[in-house]
């Protein structure tokens, strides 16, 4: 190893962005640790589907709650503190769950869980951008692929670890010690700092052009949550592919995703950020029409990673935007914008479910796509206030 490098490696703005991505691999890497224990959950507590998609919502009402104060605690504790100790319980909460057996039990849990998770989402982004503003460099897209990075790894480790014979919990068990020794080994880089104290209200509401920035992200988030829970019902039902085909469209946006957010701090670096927005909006068009109207295969699953591809740093590059607004203090904005791009998740497959029962997929999905261009207009007017 060289003095250089060595010395690269002791830098504490290294070691800080080092710190932010491990959060957000820890992140993805609950959740989809979490994905194999619902329906464990459903058969421990024999319940029907119904009653699941009840207390499966706890986890989305979890986060709504503290996603909008999380700012507030960032600014009053600061990252670190908010970061080690929400991050700690979310892996103790996921050990939890791969044990409880009581219906009323569950609800409390799922409520933590949903709650610790959206502090660590909004707490990790929140250290992102000052991170990145502290390098000087774009860092988002790359620390958004972690996430991504650790719901790839989670979801394929447990499965293996099933197959070698692992009980339920031990493969939990295995997930948590994965999270805990890697919130040890970085915790103590990240920042003492998050935000802003003077100031700021209890509750983040958005405000100003961080209300638009706020609707860029419900859209992008509202466009990914519609692909993960509806593409496989237009593969199945309106292209009449098998039901064992139904989560390739997914896979390929997620992969494309992943990808593209691998590549996008470079790419924004080279061709700026308001090409990769317009043209990744034009992109995800083009790609939603592919879905809808293409005549064979390959190009129905070139649709799914245009849209995959031109959605993935829409979130990171307007995080990233953030940092130069004046409009509200940082922490508050990017809590304000996380929990309306939340929303969107949430929003996105019930409103595509409506529309399809009020007419028919192709026309949910054709909605999606002109939710695209919106978002490419509301970007274009955001560059030209903030910039």
């Amino acid at each position: 190893m060289s003095l250089k490098t060595a010395r690269l490696l002791r830098d504490p703005r290294i070691l800080q962005q080092h710190a932010t991505r491990a959060i957000f691999f820890i992140g993805g890497f609950g959740a989809a640790s979490w994905a194999p224990l619902v329906p464990l959950l459903k058969t421990r507590l024999q319940i029907g589907e119904d009653v699941l998609g009840m207390l499966l919502l706890c986890i989305g009402l979890g986060s709504l709650l503290t996603m909008p104060v999380t700012g507030v605690a960032a600014a009053r504790f600061g990252c670190k503190r908010v970061l080690i100790i929400t991050a700690f319980i979310y892996s103790l909460l996921l050990l939890i769950l791969s044990h409880v057996e009581s219906f009323w039990l569950a609800v409390p849990v799922l409520l933590a869980f949903g709650a610790v998770m959206g502090m660590v989402d909004v707490a990790a982004n929140i250290h992102a951008v000052i991170v990145e503003k502290a390098a000087g460099r774009r860092l988002m897209s790359g620390m958004h692929a972690l996430w991504s990075v650790g719901g790839f790894f989670g979801a394929g480790i447990f499965s293996v670890w099933l197959k070698l014979g692992f009980t339920p919990g031990m493969a939990t068990l295995s997930a948590t010690i994965i999270m805990l020794v890697l919130l040890f080994a970085f915790g103590r880089y990240l920042l003492s700092y998050g935000g802003e104290r003077e100031g700021t209200s209890f509750f983040a509401l958005p405000r100003g052009i961080v209300a638009f920035v706020g609707i860029i992200a419900f859209i992008a988030f509202l466009v990914e949550g519609a692909v993960m829970d509806w593409s496989g019902v237009f593969l199945t039902t309106v292209r009449g592919f098998d039901i064992s085909m139904g989560g390739t469209g997914f896979a390929v946006f997620s992969a494309a995703m992943l990808f593209m957010r691998l590549l996008g701090d470079y790419l924004v670096r080279r061709l700026g950020s308001k090409r990769i927005i317009i043209g990744g909006s034009m992109l995800a068009f083009v790609g939603f029409i592919l879905i809808i109207l293409a005549p064979w295969q390959t190009i129905l699953y070139a649709g799914f990673f245009f849209v995959g591809i031109g959605n993935a740093n829409i979130v990171p590059v307007f995080f990233s935007l953030l940092g130069r607004q004046k409009v509200m203090p940082l922490n508050m904005a990017v809590s304000s914008v996380s929990t309306l791009g939340y929303l969107g998740i949430l929003a996105g497959p019930v409103a595509i479910g409506f529309i399809a029962h009020q007419t028919n997929l192709c026309t949910a999905f054709a909605m999606l796509a002109g939710l695209v261009i919106a978002q490419m207009c509301i970007a274009g007017y955001v560059y030209g206030k903030v910039l």
